[in-house]
This record gives structure tokens, C-alpha cells and sequence, in this order.
């Protein structure tokens, strides 16, 4: 197999990446365009060809197929984008159009599920829990999302949606979701979410970062309950894909990943609820940091 080429196409710029093969990050070439959503679709399409054109003349090299990491999921039945946050690209045939304007195979995959499969093959997963046949990875940050590999394989499911835990129910309080569902797991355990149940406390914005450290410091009875909350949510959250799936491995990215809390008293929570008498399941942090998503894309 020759190089593996892949994309992330994200809200502010589109990334393309050349790996020399699957067993190593040996990358051949990295480049990054601007998105330019604001100047419609068929912008961000040209902007893609755009960056093949460069990593091509740079390196000489051809692609035979290309994967995309997406901000949204493909709907198998009728082909076209949703759920994306770069609202521009729902409803749209990205794949068929992308394909049509590159003249080569485009296999597609939302950013959870290359992130997932990155840390699976290439990182955390790979050096940790060697062998590991199922593997949940997460991206807990402004929103919440979720992918599962299989057998080093992205699981997508027949309506594209498998691993989207951030929209499974967790609690009422959460308020209404963009999504137009009511208490979904992203109303609760995203960054921006845990910032207004705080503000809702205290009547002033704080930064999370801010308020896991007053926390630690035990000084703002408002941060206790906001970390006490987000502990709370992320044990039963995380028991309820444990108890139908009960991957190998889970793998935490995004900001919140960055919480010391969640691997230590996190999964203590997660223990409470797991039907289990003890939880075994590892709970890791990323390796890859940002190259997590294009590396994924190449993976597909």
C-alpha cells in the first residue's frame, strides 16, 4: 500500500496530510488552507481541490483515494451531509461533489470517528492497551462526540450516527440542545455548558480552566457544585455506553480531556453505575493532540 492521503475539513481551515504508511507517523507532507465557509459551498469544495493541487506539486506524488474528516456525518440513505456545524454543508452531497471535482474514491468520516480511529491505530490506544478490539473514543470540548472502532475499523452504523453519545439523554437540567432535543449529554458535560451552570450560580462568566483550579482550591462553593456536576454526569454518562458496548478501551479528547479529575474521581463515578462489581475498562488520554483528526482521515 503507498502513502495514505487525508483531510480534515474543519469550520477555519482545511488540513491535508500525506503518511507514508499505517504502521508509522512518518508524514511525508502537512498543509493547511483557510475554510472560508462565508464564501459558500462551492468555495470550500474548490479550496479543497486547492490544497490536493499543492501537496501534489510539492511532493510528486498522486493520491489513488482520499479520506475527510467532516464537522457533521453522512447520511447513508440519501447521501448528503448532516448534523454539521458548518451549517453550509448540510443537506449537500459533499462526498458525490468532492469526488466529481477531484476525479478520485473520498471515503468520509466525522471528526469524532478520526479522531477515534487515529488514537487507536497511531496512538494512545496502540501503546497502551495493545490489541484492543473495540475502542470509544470521545471529544469533550465546546460539544461532545463520540466514535467507535472495531477491529481497527470506524463503525458507522445504518444511519451514520453510531457512537454519538453527546446526544444521548443525561439530564433535564441541561436544558434545550442545538440539536432540539432537551438534556442531552452535550447540555451537561461540554466546556461551554459546565461555564453557564457555573454562571447560573454565581451571576458572573467564569472560564472552566478557572474553575476546576478554585475547585482544587476549595474557595468557591459555585465551582464544587459545577465539578461535583460535571463528575456526577460523566459517570453515568459514560456507564451507560460501557454497559452496551464494553469497548477495550476509551479514550478521552478535547478540552475537557485535559481534567486530571475525570481519569482518578471521573472513573470512580463511572464505577458507581457500570454493571459490573468493578470497572476495568482503561480510560486514556490522547497521544496525537492536534494531528488526531487529519491522521484519521488518512486512515479511513
Amino acid at each position: 500500500m503507498g502513502p495514505l492521503w487525508g483531510i480534515d475539513l474543519g469550520g477555519t481551515k482545511i488540513e491535508g496530510v500525506i503518511l507514508e504508511d499505517r504502521e508509522t507517523m512518518n508524514v511525508l507532507k502537512r498543509l493547511r488552507v483557510p475554510t472560508e465557509a462565508h464564501m459558500g459551498y462551492d468555495h470550500i469544495i474548490g479550496q479543497i481541490g486547492k490544497l490536493l493541487e499543492v501537496l501534489i506539486a510539492e511532493t510528486g506524488i498522486k493520491p489513488d483515494n482520499l479520506g475527510i474528516g467532516t464537522p457533521g456525518t453522512l447520511e447513508p440513505s440519501s447521501q448528503t451531509m448532516k448534523n454539521c456545524n458548518s451549517t453550509v454543508l448540510n443537506g449537500q452531497h459533499l462526498k458525490r461533489d468532492i469526488e466529481r471535482s477531484i476525479g478520485i474514491p473520498v471515503t468520509l468520516a466525522n471528526d469524532a470517528n478520526c479522531f477515534a480511529i487515529a488514537e487507536t491505530l497511531l496512538g494512545s490506544v496502540r501503546d497502551e492497551v495493545p490489541g484492543a478490539k473495540v475502542v470509544f473514543g470521545v471529544i469533550m470540548g465546546t460539544g461532545v462526540g463520540g466514535g467507535l472502532v472495531v477491529n481497527g475499523q470506524v463503525l458507522s452504523g445504518l444511519q451514520g450516527i453510531a457512537g454519538e453519545w453527546g446526544h444521548n439523554f443525561a439530564d433535564e437540567s441541561g436544558g434545550e440542545c442545538y440539536c432540539g432535543k432537551v438534556g442531552c449529554v452535550e447540555t451537561i458535560l461540554s466546556g461551554p455548558s459546565l461555564e453557564r451552570y457555573y454562571e447560573s450560580i454565581m451571576g458572573v462568566p467564569l472560564k472552566l480552566k478557572e474553575i476546576i483550579e478554585r475547585y482544587k482550591e476549595g474557595s468557591d462553593e459555585a465551582a464544587v457544585k459545577t465539578v461535583h456536576r460535571l463528575l456526577h454526569h460523566f459517570g453515568k454518562s459514560f456507564a451507560n455506553i460501557i454497559n452496551v458496548v464494553d469497548p477495550d478501551a476509551v479514550v478521552i479528547g478535547g478540552g475537557l480531556g485535559n481534567i486530571d479529575l475525570l481519569y482518578k474521581e471521573g472513573v470512580w463515578e463511572v464505577e458507581k453505575h457500570v454493571f459490573n462489581h468493578t470497572l476495568e475498562t482503561p480510560f486514556l488520554r490522547p497521544k496525537l493532540g492536534d494531528s488526531a483528526g487529519v491522521f484519521g482521515a488518512a486512515l479511513l
